[in-house]
């Protein structure tokens, strides 16, 4: 199938940007990396009537390292991101987890706040920022606002952000001494759609641990959080005792979606797999710290 008919806005400032999205709302899609959006208008799944073309803003692109954060543009491509020492220094869970995100022609095009701005469920990298705490900011011509990451994915491809905001950065603190990361996921080939997935940054002595964050993807209807898992085992030596409880206790965070990957059961039975291997491979990394 063809794209359907619509108009096409080429902006040459995030001002015009604005200005466009205010103007048109629900009816205009940006235009970033556009490695989800162009099969879904050649499917018509997508029916804009105004399509704004942001990739020649070179202000929303960029890696940089502010307030013991490291900013990443909106328009960053993945493959910068993957490359970027500033990400390997300080952001290790996220180029972990930047191999797993889809092939190397779509991170060539692909950007960073396209796939938080999507939010597509299976993806890897609202379920990083959600483990490493970080703050989204979008613009519209009202002004600037920050959202916490744990109050930005709503659903299905559902954000906070409004039809007439702009995702304009990611900020995400470094990772600080004594905090160790692990990522894992679980797709039938390198690059497909993930089936299921985790995103870890714990803080622990080696043998304990302490605090974490196990944020889990592709069986939910967004990136989740799995407060139970943690709870069941903070404080106590990890073992294969502690491990079972962390899997027994993931059934209270999740609840999986039936779809053509898998069925529920099956996906939450590959989450509590995931959870002993990601928890073991964070003791691992902190005994060897």
């Amino acid at each position: 199938m063809k794209a359907p008919k619509m108009t096409y806005a080429r902006a040459d400032s995030v001002a015009q940007a604005l200005a466009l999205l205010a103007e048109h709302g629900d009816g205009a899609n940006v235009l970033a990396g556009g490695q989800s959006l162009m099969p879904t208008l050649n499917m018509r799944l997508s029916k804009p009537d105004l399509l704004i073309d942001i990739n020649r803003l070179e202000d929303l692109a960029g890696i940089s390292v502010e307030d013991d954060a490291v900013r990443i543009g909106a328009l960053t491509r993945h493959a910068a991101v993957q490359r970027s020492p500033i990400v390997a220094e300080h952001l290790p869970l996220i180029a972990e987890a930047m191999p797993h995100v889809a092939h190397v022609a779509v991170r060539n095009r692909g950007t960073f706040g396209g796939s938080i701005a999507l939010a597509d469920p299976a993806a890897e990298l609202p379920a990083c920022i959600l483990a490493l705490g970080a703050t989204i900011t979008v613009e519209s011509v009202r002004g600037r606002r920050d959202i916490a990451a744990a109050d930005f994915f709503k659903g299905l491809f559902e954000t906070e952000r409004q039809p007439d905001e702009l995702l304009i950065e990611i900020r995400i603190p470094c990772q600080r001494p004594g905090t160790v990361h692990a990522f894992m996921e679980l797709s039938r080939r390198q690059g497909d759609f993930a089936i299921a997935g985790v995103a870890c940054a714990a803080e622990t002595d080696g043998e304990t641990v302490t605090d974490a964050k196990l944020v889990y993807f592709a069986s939910e209807d967004r990136p989740t959080l799995a407060a139970n898992a943690v709870a069941a085992i903070a404080g106590k030596v990890w073992s294969d005792e502690s491990r079972s409880a962390a899997m027994a206790a993931l059934s209270e965070d999740l609840d999986p979606m039936d779809n053509l990957q898998g069925s529920a059961a099956f996906k939450l039975h590959l989450q509590r797999v995931l959870t002993g291997r990601v928890l073991d491979q964070a003791i691992e990394r902190a005994r060897a710290a």
